[in-house]
Parts: structure tokens; C-alpha cells; sequence
């Protein structure tokens, strides 16, 4: 019992220390387990309504940015249980509560913005059909790029030039090869990431997974 209290307790310390994380996370478990309550076609409509597509933009801006960020529209929790704990939490837990918010909601309005007035321009250039303007558009991607793309910052040299190797085959070769406007966001929100430098200024020494390894040697080695 006492192995299960300390256990326990531990989780409860994980938990608090990524508070918005998991508040986060646990909306979208409701959230998606009321999406598996509806029938298709009623999921569908209701979720447009809730999309960050150009038409909802156009009507009310304000509400569908916030909404579109409560629900997963691929209707798998889990794989995002995985990457929230390996990414937001410790990108909140590194920068603060109000600092990683900033880089997530940032990363969320600028990409969605940004990426619908560049499917408006191609839908009036004759480049992407009318009814591009009710196209789905929900979800939580363009806040997790550009929470990994800032913790290119948390990483030392030379490391971090493969964490970044690594952004960029995840999201770059996406829209080298689909040329999609969902992949055009999460290129944009990397690139917020990225221009978040000044927000993670005096948030300690980078992380260097070779002092790690040395440390392990070290503890290891026969005395």
C-alpha cells in the first residue's frame, strides 16, 4: 500500500506541475468521448460549426478559435494523451503556465489566420474550389507544433540541430509532398515556435542529452 500511495502521489506532483496540460487534455476527453456519441452526419455539421474554416471565421471569429481548440476531430484521445505529456507538459513546466500558453495560443490564431487567407486568395484566384470555405478545420496540431518547435530552445547544441532535422522532416516534407493548407499551418506554427526565443529568455540552462549520457557513465563506471 505504501508502494501505491507513493506511486499515486507521484502522479498527483506530474499532474501539478503541467496544470494547464492536463486541464487541458481532460476537456478533450469529454469532448471526444461525446463525439463517439454521435451519429456521422451529425458529427460532421456539428463540428463545422466549431471549425476555423473561412466561413465560421468570417461569422464569429472570436468563439470558433477557442472552440476549435476543445475538440480532436480524428476521435483518438490517447495518441494525444502521449504527445501533450511528452511536449506540452514539459514545455509548461520548463516556460510556465502563462508563457506556454502564450506560444500555444499564438501559434494556434497566427497559423489559422494566416492559412484560411491563403486558401481565400487561392479560392478567389480560381486555385481551390468555393466550397473550400466550409472545409473542416478543428483541432489541436497547430498549438502542439508550435509548442515542439519552441522547445528547439530547451535543447543544447549540437542537439538541437537534430530535434530541428527532426521538425522539419514531421512538417516541412508534409507540405513539400501534399502542398495541403493544413500542412501550410503547422509550417507557420513551427515558425512561431521558433520566433518565441524572447519568452523563453532566464528559463535556465538548455538541456544536453551528452551531459546526460556522461552522467550515466560516470554512476556506472567501477570505482
Amino acid at each position: 500500500m505504501t508502494r501505491v500511495r507513493r506511486g499515486l502521489g507521484a502522479v498527483a506532483d506530474h499532474l501539478r506541475s503541467a496544470p494547464g496540460t492536463y486541464v487541458w487534455l481532460t476537456i478533450l476527453f469529454f469532448t471526444t468521448v461525446a463525439l463517439h456519441h454521435m451519429s456521422p452526419e451529425f458529427e460532421k455539421e456539428f463540428l463545422r460549426q466549431r471549425s476555423t474554416n473561412i466561413h465560421e471565421l468570417s461569422q464569429n471569429p472570436v468563439r470558433v478559435l477557442i472552440t476549435s481548440a476543445m475538440w480532436i476531430d480524428s476521435g483518438r484521445w490517447l495518441p494525444y494523451a502521449v504527445l501533450y505529456t511528452l511536449f506540452h507538459a514539459r514545455a509548461e513546466r520548463w516556460l510556465g503556465t502563462l508563457r506556454w500558453l502564450a506560444v500555444c495560443a499564438a501559434a494556434h490564431v497566427l497559423a489559422t489566420l494566416i492559412s484560411e487567407l491563403a486558401l481565400l486568395v487561392a479560392i478567389n484566384g480560381g486555385h481551390a474550389p468555393p466550397s473550400a470555405v466550409n472545409t473542416l478545420d478543428i483541432g489541436v496540431s497547430y498549438a502542439l507544433a508550435g509548442v515542439m518547435a519552441v522547445l528547439t530552445y530547451r535543447i543544447a547544441p549540437p542537439w538541437r540541430y537534430a530535434y530541428l532535422a527532426f521538425l522539419a522532416v514531421v512538417y516541412v516534407v508534409p507540405l513539400v509532398t501534399a502542398r495541403t493548407f493544413t500542412d501550410f499551418g503547422h509550417v507557420l506554427s513551427v515558425l512561431v515556435g521558433l520566433a518565441s526565443y524572447p519568452l523563453v529568455r532566464g528559463r535556465g540552462k538548455a538541456w544536453s542529452p551528452g551531459a546526460v549520457l556522461t552522467a550515466l557513465r560516470e554512476r556506472d563506471a567501477p570505482h
